[in-house]
């Protein structure tokens, strides 16, 4: 079975973390209506959702993927790079506890969960405002019982990694050149982005589906061009937030 553990959105998410964008005001009840037909999709797909309650003093809580790496062998609670969101984890490792033994990425480490990249038993971590050196060292130390190999990449203009580069099938990413270069990834194929819709790298792969926002439809015509099946969502008021399609679920089997 495919779990999926997402929160509901938080009543103070206009008082939201940015870090590349101006601030806009989010309409909170067109945000949860789309985040409950987010959480559908994710129920349509046959995955089971773990729908945590709304965190009301922690802006970005529905930002669930920063708080963890689920791996199958263990989950790694992180330690946000943002101080705000510091507390986001707790709720997170209790909800985890039941699924995976847990370890933790401690300060002075930091480490954002749009930060990591797995690829089978390849790990990448971008370098960004959220997470540093320390964390990748914690994480070789961490997962090396179990045979993963952790690289740090260095991303350009972008708030996380996954803004720039996601998985779109086993082999294949969805890459935004500008923001990170393909040679980090050796023997895997790319779809770029249209570089008309630079935010448009972050997709959701689930098993042989893709989650893609609706905001990008050139770029969803190249995933779809590539022969990928895509599940279209709107994230328009959580993209106001710098959130995609990644952020706001953890999704692991159980």
């Amino acid at each position: 079975m495919i779990t999926a553990i997402t929160r509901k959105i938080s009543p103070s998410i206009n008082k939201c973390e940015l870090a590349h964008l101006e601030r806009q005001p989010i309409d909170y009840q067109i945000a949860t209506n789309q985040h409950e037909k987010y959480e559908k999709v994710l129920r349509s797909l046959g995955i089971k959702v773990i729908s945590l309650p709304a965190e009301g003093n922690l802006p970005d809580s529905v930002f669930v993927e920063d708080t963890a790496i689920v791996l199958d062998e263990i989950a790694i609670i992180t330690n946000p790079g943002a101080v705000s969101r510091k507390p986001e984890i707790f709720a997170i490792a209790n909800a985890l506890s039941t699924f995976r033994k847990l370890d933790y990425i401690m300060a002075p480490a930091s480490l954002d969960g749009g930060d990591v990249l797995v690829i089978g038993k390849n790990i990448y971590i971008g370098f960004s405002s959220r997470s540093n050196h320390l964390a990748l060292m914690q994480m070789q130390s961490i997962l090396s019982p179990y045979g993963y190999t952790i690289q740090g990449v260095e991303i350009n203009d972008c708030l996380h990694l996954k803004s720039a580069v996601t998985r779109v099938a086993e082999k294949t990413l969805l890459i935004n050149p500008d923001w990170i270069d393909k040679k980090l990834f050796p023997g895997m194929g790319f779809i770029e982005i249209d570089g008309s819709e630079p935010f448009s790298a972050n997709a959701l792969l689930v098993e042989q589906s893709i989650i893609f926002p609706v905001a990008f439809p050139k770029t969803c015509g190249r995933i779809q061009a590539a022969g990928r099946a895509v599940i279209p969502v709107d994230m328009s008021e959580l993209e106001k937030a710098e959130g995609g399609v990644t952020c706001c679920s953890l999704i692991f089997r159980s």
